[in-house]
């Protein structure tokens, strides 16, 4: 009896202590969730831009060359990738929605491995275009999908920085790809194959491989979750319930134009410096590494002080600067650290993006289907692809992306503006109305329409 006494007052201290966490067992669980979920998804999306941007370093490394790729060849063969990628991402969260990320997420990822390592058979232009095309259909669904899964388990406030740790290995794989590049270019002639051959073989199985282990391993939802106790489950629910204010699944659409030109092309950017083909694959680590701990450190701070617009306005800002650079310098090394502030600036903006545009939009299916249409956006890929066509100076590429920069600032000076005159409005409403938390239940088919609802700046 004793036993049992003591049982059940440790049962209720615990539950209590977690339904009503200090800071630190806060903190403590959502470590807990983090180690489960983070390391997997970063590991995903590593292996996903690997895959997808180590075209920019095969054609360094002679696959222009031997499969003629004069003219456009190249831009049309990096362009095709973003056709599909982006008609696919929709249907794809909605797919993710109706069925289990832990089956969904690991099976486009070993359909997009298998794809890429037979891109290691590609004899000619129009196999390249091809193959190029069922890479972006079949890895369309892992960016949007990754963004909506992290929705699912973190609260609005503490999803930038787990977006900006999942994002940052875009820029390792930046880093990483052109170290791989290098030491596997080395490979000319094993097997019959040429060394760039051998990049798309490799990093493919290598995808394939993680891709199966990922079966066992992931997670789908804090309801199913095996290793959360049954006080932290019911913690994070209920977290995640009062973030949404059970909010509806209506949806509507906001585009983004991100700049792809970066993985695509910094190799050849630097090529072009003058430096030769294997110093153009190490030259590209260390922008890419920038960006990578520039990243963690925006989404780190984002997250601390709940602000997404102020960010992504100084992270353009600090690439535009980098872009002048490289549209203004004739020297290789003023032009070079163009290169790595272009990279430091860019790659932190996308994270807070995607946690600004999930913060802001209510309920699961409308969260996961506008994530998902932020895909329309990599249409701005097949901008990119044909803009970078002026070597060695590439003014028109250049220039384009400061435009772009200089669009993404005002459109977000201008959200800015926008949240905080409607969250004046619903603050207004509640005032005048007398609404508080305890009527939320009226409002809860309202989405983000609610009075209670308030958009994040």
């Amino acid at each position: 009896m004793s036993s049992l006494r003591n049982d059940s007052i440790e049962s209720k201290s615990e539950k209590q202590i977690v339904s009503n966490p200090s800071p630190r067992e806060r903190a403590r669980i959502l470590r807990k969730v983090d180690w489960h979920i983070l390391p997997l998804v970063t590991v995903f999306y590593l292996f996903s831009y690997l895959d997808r941007a180590n075209i920019g370093y095969a054609k360094v490394g002679g696959m222009a060359t031997n499969l003629h790729l004069t003219g456009f060849r190249y831009n049309i063969a990096a362009a095709v990738f973003f056709i599909p990628h982006s008609f696919a991402e929709v249907p794809s969260n909605i797919a993710l929605k109706l069925l289990r990320p832990s089956r969904w997420i690991p099976s486009i990822m070993v359909a997009w491995g298998i794809v890429s390592t037979l891109m290691c058979l590609i004899r000619s232009y129009q196999s390249l275009v091809v193959a190029r095309v069922f890479l972006g259909l079949t890895e369309a669904g892992l960016f949007p999908g990754v963004n909506y899964y992290i929705c699912l388990w973190y609260p609005r406030s503490e999803r930038s920085k787990r977006i900006a740790i999942f994002f940052s290995s875009a820029s390792v794989a930046g880093a990483f790809g052109g170290l791989l590049a290098y030491g596997i270019e080395r490979m000319e002639g094993v097997g019959g194959l040429h060394g760039w051959q051998w990049i798309f073989c490799l990093e493919g199985t290598a995808t394939v491989l993680v891709a199966t282990l990922s079966f066992f391993f992931m997670h789908d939802y804090p309801e199913t979750a095996k290793f959360l106790t049954e006080s932290e489950r019911s913690y994070i629910i209920d977290v995640l319930k009062q973030d949404s204010y059970n909010l509806s699944s209506r949806f509507d659409t906001q585009l983004l134009v991100p700049g792809f030109a970066i993985s695509l092309f910094t190799p050849t950017i630097i090529n072009e410096l003058g430096y030769s083909a294997a110093n153009a694959q190490l030259l590209s680590v260390p922008p890419f590494a920038a960006g990578c701990i520039a990243t963690i450190i925006v989404g780190i701070y984002s997250d601390k002080h709940n602000l997404r617009g102020p960010y992504i306005i100084g992270g353009a800002l600090v690439s535009l600067v980098g872009y002048i650079l490289l549209y203004c310098s004739v020297r290789a090394g003023p032009s070079y650290v163009g290169v790595c502030l272009a990279a430091t600036g860019y790659y932190p903006t996308i994270p807070v993006i995607m946690a600004w545009t999930g913060s802001n939009a209510g309920g699961d299916l409308k969260r996961g289907v506008v994530l998902a249409m932020i895909g329309f956006s990599n249409l701005g890929g097949i901008c990119s692809s044909f803009i970078y066509i002026d070597p060695p100076r590439f003014h028109l590429g250049h220039g384009t992306i400061m435009g772009f920069l200089s669009l993404a600032i005002i459109t977000s000076l201008f959200a800015m503006w926008d949240y905080n005159r409607l969250n004046k409005k619903k603050e207004a409403q509640c005032l005048a109305e007398n609404i508080g938390d305890d009527r939320e239940y009226e409002f809860e088919d309202m989405g983000d329409a609610s009075p209670l609802f308030r958009y994040t700046i």
